[in-house]
């Protein structure tokens, strides 16, 4: 297999439900992205192979290839094929470890992967819903029910809460931990690099667009808390649950793009190689628990390249829940310090398709700015699936 290589990678800001992005359209936060990732890199549009993109709710604004019509919305060239990934909430990772796969195989020399998700504008479960109230169906049947109880995330994570032992207060700590470190990545402008400033739609008081818009460039997820806070919001999933509004991902808005090709392409162009992709991988778990992928996704990372969790200096994990999180920790033997050293989902947001090339960006960023070497990025997703990517930074 070819070494391929990450020669840009760089996302929205992210913009918490009903916020400022709530009104742009996906194509008009993805699109940009696409944009900016290969002006960055100085690459011909043209010269893209492919582009995989990921999304989850594929219903209205987000509907009909999502990828595509963002690419050509953003006048990019109608040569250049577009596929749209749905792997749940690891959607837009399992893009990018497709578009590693095309890349290393030979089927192409460079790809494009990238993630968006207008949670505002399509909220969660909408592919769902409707089309279960136009009478197309559930998205799962009693087929399905003979071989597996069919549960909801929140209970999920309950459960995984409840098989690890973790208790509401070690949620809450968690939880405190995201905003602060989320708070402290901003205060020193540890996202300038990998912000791309987008233009927001803005409307009236009565939902009317307006001629001007706003330009968005930082996170607006993060919010001031504390233990005290915390302890006091009610559980979401169930009465004596440990989850709250403060352990669980936020509702979000943002789009993400990683440009990556062939080691040897990336050093014909003149291009500088940022890292070097090792490994990847897409696992199955329990559907009913459903969220503890992110426990073999990383045993089979460290397995293939050979390494241990010591050797990592940075992991981007999905803060779906706090138990999530904290069950991964406590399997796999992880040092807290280089877990989501800059905050997670819980402080900075989930807009689910956009997340997995959002951790991604974040992951090489910060590789480059604390000088570390290896990074592992890997996500929960619904149904029972787990992503995984380990990064190698190049010399």
């Amino acid at each position: 297999m070819r070494e391929v290589v990450i020669v840009e990678a760089a996302r929205t800001a992210v913009g918490r439900k009903n916020g400022t992005l709530a009104r742009t359209h996906p194509l008009d936060m993805l699109g940009p992205v696409q944009s900016a990732v290969l002006d960055r890199a100085g690459v011909d549009p043209g010269s893209v192979g492919q582009v995989l993109g990921g999304c989850i709710d594929q219903v209205g604004a987000q509907a009909g290839n999502v990828t595509r019509n963002a690419w050509l919305a953003a006048g990019l060239p109608q040569a250049v094929a577009c596929t749209t990934v749905d792997s749940a909430c690891g959607s837009s990772q399992q893009a990018f470890n497709l578009a590693v796969g095309l890349v290393g195989s030979g089927a192409e020399d460079i790809a494009l992967a990238c993630g968006v998700e207008n949670m505002s504008t399509v909220p969660l479960g909408s592919n769902a819903m409707d089309g279960a109230a136009a009478g197309h169906g559930k998205p799962v049947n009693r087929s399905y029910a003979a071989h597996y109880e069919f549960t909801s995330q929140f209970e999920g994570a309950e459960r995984i809460a409840t098989k690890y032992g973790i208790r509401r207060l070690d949620a809450d700590e968690l939880g405190l931990e995201s905003q602060l470190r989320a708070r402290r990545a901003l205060d020193e402008g540890r996202f300038e690099t990998q912000v791309v400033p987008i233009e927001a739609v803005q409307v009236d008081d009565d939902g009317r667009r307006l001629d001007e818009s706003v330009t968005f460039a930082v996170d607006e997820v993060p919010r001031e808390t504390s233990l005290e806070a915390l302890a006091g919001l009610k559980p979401v999933a169930r009465e004596d649950g440990i989850h709250t509004a403060g352990t669980s991902s936020q509702i979000a808005d943002g789009a993400a793009a990683v440009l990556i090709m062939a080691g040897d392409k990336a050093e014909e162009l003149g291009l500088r190689a940022r890292a070097r992709v090792a490994h990847t991988c897409l696992v199955g778990c329990d559907p009913v628990l459903m969220l503890e992928g992110p426990i073999p996704a990383t045993e089979r990372l460290l397995d293939r390249g050979g390494l241990s969790l010591q050797d990592i200096d940075v992991v981007e994990i999905n803060e779906a829940f706090a138990s999530v999180v904290l069950a991964w920790a406590q399997a796999c033997g992880a040092d807290m310090e280089k877990v989501n050293p800059n905050g997670g989902a819980i402080a900075l947001g989930h807009p689910l398709g956009g997340t997995g090339c959002i951790l991604v960006t974040k992951a090489l960023h910060e590789l480059e700015r604390s000088d570390g070497e290896h990074a592992l990025v890997t996500m929960c997703c619904g149904g029972g699936l787990g992503t995984g990517t380990l990064l190698q930074r190049a010399a």
